[in-house]
């Protein structure tokens, strides 16, 4: 039961984009990861920029490091 949590920059998808965005991720997990769609959740938040740092970086991101699937390629 793969939960997918995306956060990013605004980006303002459209509707048609957001269906394409979840459809391509519920493909991948269940491709990669061996699940039904019936079983994938993803959860997708835009964080403002300002509130970067604050909200993503220094609470999930920085005391993550070594242990994230992929490391980013900045630090705040």
């Amino acid at each position: 039961m793969p939960h997918i949590n995306v956060k990013c920059y605004p980006k303002h998808l459209s509707e048609q984009e957001m269906k394409d965005f979840v459809a391509d991720l519920t493909q991948l997990a269940g491709k990669h990861l061996k699940a039904t769609p019936d079983y994938v959740s993803i959860s997708y938040q835009e964080i403002p920029a300002e509130q970067w740092k604050d909200e993503v970086f220094d609470k999930e991101i920085k005391p993550n490091i070594g242990k994230l699937a992929k490391d980013p390629g900045y630090y705040m």
